[in-house]
């Protein structure tokens, strides 16, 4: 495969992903040092078996921007993020095929109707105020029926709010739906599947064609294989 003589860097999310990413950065042949696998490490970056090739750890949220603005060449991210900043400079070639999820709506189990909300049918809705760390893809969503979505911007413990009465509803994502059901929500509406992607900075692609279109060939071939 091709390099450069500059530094590739993976931007990587933290938490439950990384988990599943792992697998498949090991099978590309990529192999972070010790310190990455410390859980009582505090670093951010990491070297690889790769000299040119280093790791960065980042919220999942951020995964998006550190490529999108050139800090980082790759990058895994679900396409909830993706669909929330809609950056023209990412390229996601590759469905790595784990983060498996869905972003839904939901709301008390036990709900009543509250003025022009219909309880349950959001196809009766005209206005919702709803809590999310989603407001963009959440405005459009509704929008899109001629409904006003009023967002509460939440970064976490989005199921407290229609309980705690800031809202009467979430846009979240959803695996199991064990932690909406422990919190008294149930699912309505699903706005979208979601999984993680392999992103590609689109100028650093034009620079390192043949080093990066290498990589996700490398990745792809992986990804192929595992559901083989």
């Amino acid at each position: 495969m091709t390099t450069s003589p500059d530094p590739l860097v993976i931007a990587l999310p933290k938490g439950r992903i990384l988990k599943e990413c792992m697998p498949l950065i090991r099978a590309a042949g990529i192999e972070p040092e010790a310190a990455f696998d410390d859980p009582d490490s505090r670093q951010l970056t990491f070297a690889t078996n790769h000299p040119h090739i280093r790791i960065i750890r980042v919220r999942s949220f951020d995964v998006a921007t550190f490529v999108a603005f050139g800090a980082a060449q790759l990058g895994v991210c679900g396409n909830d993020v993706l669909m929330e900043f809609e950056y023209p400079e990412l390229y996601a070639p590759l469905d790595l095929g784990i983060g498996r999820c869905r972003l839904s709506v939901a709301e008390l189990a036990q709900g009543a109707d509250r003025g022009s909300l219909t309880h349950g049918d959001p196809s009766q809705w005209s206005h919702v105020r709803i809590a999310t760390k989603y407001p963009e893809v959440t405005r459009q969503h509704f929008a899109a029926r001629g409904v006003q979505a009023e967002c509460v911007k939440l970064n976490g413990a989005m199921e407290l709010a229609p309980t705690l009465g800031l809202c009467s509803r979430i846009v979240d994502l959803v695996s199991t739906g064990s932690t909406l059901k422990a919190n008294g929500l149930v699912e309505v509406e699903t706005i979208a599947e979601v999984s993680s992607r392999l992103i590609v900075n689109r100028a650093a692609l034009k620079v390192r064609p043949a080093e990066l279109n290498g990589w996700i060939d490398t990745f792809r071939t992986v990804v192929e294989k595992g559901a083989a």
